[in-house]
């Protein structure tokens, strides 16, 4: 059997859940801006008490790899590697955009299109574009909502949007054959895909492993006071 905690800190959302062989065990989420530094311990603590189990009975450590929260994505790596160390077990990545996908195929059928979001500022998100399958069609990119980048797709049939970039997109990609779905970023499928991972070994470097940003972050300063960010 494989049990694998697994942590989603690439948003807002700060969740963590264990699961055993695939099948979720725990779940604990805050839906809370700016706690993942000093609530994440602490729900890593809760699942583990939550399923009567101790740290030492992992088998691995799965964490979202980003896109996301610079801060955020840097805080789940950091304690995902720390606890795999710790405990000396395997690390495994699993990509913020996949896992949120992920939780809209039971929604959708094998000829309809699963888009998530994530919220990049401004007119910007970071999407990804799958089919109803699971089989990545567009890997992760950031897009620019100036015009509605996924036409294509809502004139071959539904189109599936989710994530926190869904809010200030909805009308820019309003279409008959849109499907605004409110599912958001959760451990809970970041478990799930883990465990096919880890049945194939397919594990992280824990020394060279880092978040995937896609984009450099930059620190920008206020006109007002150039020492402000």
């Amino acid at each position: 059997m494989a049990l694998i905690l697994s942590i989603e800190t690439a948003t807002a959302v700060c969740s963590v859940a264990l699961h055993e062989d695939g099948h979720l065990m725990a779940l604990h989420e805050l839906h809370q801006d700016n706690v993942h530094a000093r609530s994440l311990m602490g729900l890593v603590r809760n699942v583990f008490e939550q399923a009567g189990l101790e740290k030492t009975a992992l088998d691995a450590v799965a964490v979202s790899s980003g896109p996301g929260s610079y801060t955020g994505l840097r805080i789940g790596v950091s304690v995902a590697k720390g606890l795999a160390y710790a405990l000396d077990k395997p690390i495994i990545g699993i990509g913020t955009l996949e896992a949120l996908a992920f939780r809209a195929i039971p929604f959708s059928d094998s000829t309809d299109t699963i888009i998530p979001m994530l919220d990049a500022r401004r007119m910007e998100v970071y999407a990804l574009v799958m089919d109803g399958l699971g089989d990545t069609l567009i890997s992760p990119q950031p897009f620019i909502l100036e015009s509605n980048p996924f036409m294509e797709y809502l004139e071959k049939g539904k189109v599936f949007f989710l994530g926190d970039g869904v809010p200030k997109s909805k009308e820019i990609l309003s279409h008959p054959n849109s499907r605004f779905v409110p599912l958001f970023n959760s451990s809970q499928s970041i478990g799930e895909l883990a465990y096919k991972k880890f049945l194939k070994a397919d594990f992280e470097s824990l020394a060279y492993f880092e978040p995937n940003y896609i984009k450099e972050f930059r620190i920008v300063k206020s006109k007002k006071n150039p020492f402000l960010v």
